[in-house]
């Protein structure tokens, strides 16, 4: 362990390396879970990365909520590889070692990333509701100054509230042992880490989930039930049946987004294993970026109509050019 000599008390001494033990448990299955980790993380680049090419190579999804999206995948990409590149080296290595600084930088990435997603998502469900509640007035509200104003918003509350709270956590001393049982550099075992008194970061941090995380799905829910309310009064049932499914893609996202978030972070521990609460961490890291470029490549019918055109060119472009 590397550490040097603190004034804590008695022999206690500051860590200034952290061992990130993570799935040791599993021993030779490392090199499977590498080989499923690897391939699923290559499909969310992949995923992610055509949605963003696709919607800027294609005119008709130059609409606001395909601007939103290309910031969701952003924001995916950022998210997973914040986490998913140091666990897949360490499966590989014996020796899981990360620097503060390392580790530092990845707790505040994966947190900026979070709460990023938290507001776009909202972004997104207001977008729905202005095209399905006011649809004569939509361009107008969902100018590109909105749009623009509404995902820097996003980004802005994710720094704003992810840098104060790293640099606060990283301020603390860490003494004792310098084993994480985890994958990744997470707040809450870093907390149980700190020599120091934790109760007000703890109860700040607390507050920050609720107004930057519950908050945003507050918004998600209410507008969702205008947009319901909505619908059901529309007299055609073909009418009700295109509304939903404009907004079958993102409801399909924010809960898979949120559902896994609830069972990570707000589900009260009773007894659960450290090895089931490995894989409900990873499930959160992994769910969501590789689900979201399939939900709405597979279920949504502009974007496989944008795909289908972007593929054609290709091919004919190929042709002509032999």
């Amino acid at each position: 362990m590397t550490s040097s000599e603190g004034d804590l008390g008695g022999n206690q001494t500051i860590v200034d390396v952290f061992i990130l033990v993570g799935f040791s448990y599993l021993n030779e299955l490392q090199i499977l879970l590498f080989v499923v980790l690897l391939v699923i993380y290559l499909l969310t680049l992949m995923g992610n990365l055509l949605i963003i090419l696709l919607i800027k190579l294609s005119p008709s999804l130059h609409t606001p909520m395909y601007f939103f999206l290309v910031n969701l995948s952003a924001s995916e990409i950022c998210f997973t590889s914040s986490v998913v590149p140091q666990l897949l080296a360490h499966l590989l290595v014996e020796e899981k070692t990360i620097s503060i600084a390392a580790c530092a930088a990845g707790t505040y990435v994966n947190a900026l990333m979070g709460l990023t997603e938290c507001w776009l998502l909202a972004a997104m469900a207001y977008d729905r509701y202005v095209a399905i509640c006011h649809p004569l007035h939509y361009t107008t509200i969902m100018s590109g100054r909105a749009c623009a104003l509404l995902a820097g918003a996003s980004w802005a509350a994710g720094i704003s509230v992810g840098v104060p709270l790293n640099m606060w956590l990283f301020s603390l001393p860490f003494c004792g042992s310098n084993c994480i049982l985890h994958f990744f550099c997470d707040a809450p075992p870093l907390l149980k880490m700190a020599c120091a008194d934790t109760s007000m970061i703890k109860a700040v941090g607390r507050m920050v989930a609720v107004l930057f995380n519950l908050g945003p799905f507050l918004l998600i829910l209410l507008s969702y039930i205008r947009i319901i309310s909505t619908i059901l009064k529309l007299p055609s049932a073909e009418g009700r049946r295109k509304a939903f499914s404009t907004c079958f893609s993102h409801l399909t996202v924010v809960t898979v987004f949120y559902g896994t978030a609830l069972i990570t972070y707000l589900v009260p521990n009773t007894g659960s294993t450290t090895e089931s609460d490995l894989l409900i961490s990873l499930l959160n890291i992994i769910v969501s970026p590789v689900l979201n470029p399939i939900i709405y490549t597979l279920r949504n019918k502009e974007v496989k109509g944008a795909l289908r055109k972007t593929l054609q060119k290709s091919s004919f472009s190929h042709h002509w050019r032999n």
